[in-house]
């Protein structure tokens, strides 16, 4: 097991990794900006360490700057945390050269799996279902009308080079595509630094259900079940659970076999989601595959009772996994709502500012992620998440039923936040009933 870790990202996936650490009796040095240098949990680290000034391209982005860090406080290895770095095949690398481990993934698998082409490439290799598209980037607006013609409207582009809804287009006809087509490639270049795009045939009201895996590195490959992220807006994720409730077991284990399948083949280690549309009782197409530990991991950790952080150090650390796939059997139901910083009744324009009071929930079955506490500013220049509230019940009603009571508890003045929207989600009869696809939010709110 490592002796010493450097964390390379700020606010909660900083804290949850720092308790992993403590834990396991690893020391801890974290990163932070300048407008992050007063942060509370950089107290419970042994060292904390300035790499730069507020814009992330100048401090949690800055690679030589983190490099370097790590090179001064002598650390065996880097944990990315989600966002920033963390998919990064050219950071990992570096990482390699200085002989620093990176807790994630070789970097030949991120480059296979980073390359939505590649890996959807990789999928219809393997027999696993993938949605009609391009069968490669698409080089140009005329080639994106023939691909267009070819599989039929409505039609969706993307980024090669990410997620997270950046540089996804839809079109339903010849204009919109060709309108669409630079929009895309524009902000594609903003988000990723490559423009490249590829295109699929756009599946109507699917479900967005993953997968999440272990592996290692002598060969063992697991999957730890299924996630529910179908609860979106702007393809933006807001409420993740487990089990999915619109799955049957059939689907259930053919999405984990497919999962674990395409994982093996990539060579992958570490923590990782496979991700899937599912587009009827019994069809499903592979969407993408996510080298790193997502943000909605609670989920899958209170159903199972894994740390998946500390797996991802045990695995780095050249350790078997403890378990194989017949050990894995998830229990109860849980459910994640993401608690934002954000005007709801403005557009969920994010509002940041000083919280005057935070009291988070201490309902039964519960668990907060946040790094925020009264007094905290939260600032402009990241993301506008607060925190996390992960309920786990008995069944799905139950969970329901804790996560109401939960978010009736959490109060956090001084700032907007997402809290009365999400209740109104839990409450809405096409959530109870578990009748949801990706364009719920957006049908049922924000018409």
């Amino acid at each position: 097991m490592f002796s010493r870790v450097l964390i390379a990202n700020r606010g909660e996936i900083a804290l949850r990794v720092i308790r992993s650490c403590k834990r396991l009796g690893i020391e801890t040095v974290v990163i932070h900006s300048e407008a992050d240098r007063g942060a509370v949990y950089l107290k419970l680290a042994d060292w904390s360490c300035c790499v730069g000034p507020a814009p992330s391209a100048e401090s949690y982005l800055d690679k030589n700057a983190i490099i370097a860090a790590a090179e001064v406080y002598d650390v065996e290895a880097i944990h990315p945390g989600y966002g920033f770095l963390a998919e990064d095949a050219h950071f990992a690398d570096l990482c390699r050269d200085c002989q620093i481990s990176f807790i994630g993934p070789p970097v030949e698998s991120m480059e296979l799996l980073g390359n939505k082409v590649r890996a959807v490439e990789l999928a219809k290799k393997l027999g696993i279902p993938t949605v009609p598209g391009s069968d490669g980037p698409v080089e140009s607006s005329e080639h994106a009308l023939e691909v267009a013609h070819r599989i039929g409207y409505p039609v969706i582009l993307k980024a090669s080079a990410g997620g997270g809804g950046r540089g996804m287009r839809v079109a339903r006809n010849d204009v919109a595509l060709l309108s669409n087509y630079n929009a895309a490639k524009a902000e594609a270049q903003v988000a990723f630094g490559d423009p490249t795009l590829y295109m699929e045939k756009y599946v109507e009201n699917p479900r967005h259900v993953e997968i999440q895996i272990l592996a290692d590195h002598h060969g063992n490959v697991v999957h730890l079940g299924e996630r529910d992220c179908t609860v979106q807006r702007r393809h933006q994720k807001i409420i993740e659970e487990s089990p999915s409730p619109g799955i049957d077991k059939k689907v259930r284990y053919e999405l984990g076999r497919a999962a674990v399948k395409l994982m093996r083949e990539a060579k992958y280690t570490n923590a990782g989601t496979v991700e899937f549309l599912i587009a009827g009782p019994r069809t499903y197409y592979f969407m993408e595959a996510n080298a790193r530990i997502q943000v909605e991991h609670p989920v899958t950790e209170m159903v199972t009772g894994l740390d998946l952080i500390e797996q991802q150090f045990r695995v780095a650390s050249g350790e078997d996994l403890a378990f194989r796939q017949k050990n894995i059997r998830p229990r109860g139901h849980a459910l994640e709502c993401r608690i934002n910083c954000e005007d709801t009744s403005a557009g969920f324009v994010p509002r940041p500012g000083t919280i005057t009071t935070f009291f988070a929930p201490t309902v039964n079955g519960t668990r907060v992620d946040s790094h925020v506490h009264s007094g905290y500013t939260v600032p402009p220049t990241y993301d506008s998440m607060l925190a996390k509230v992960i309920v786990h019940g008995k069944d799905r009603n139950d969970s329901i039923a804790k996560m109401k009571l939960a978010l009736e508890e959490f109060v956090i003045e001084g700032v907007p936040t997402n809290i009365e929207f999400l209740r109104d989600v839990l409450e809405h009869v096409r959530f109870v009933s578990g009748d949801l696809d990706t364009h719920f939010v957006e049908d049922s709110f924000l018409d």
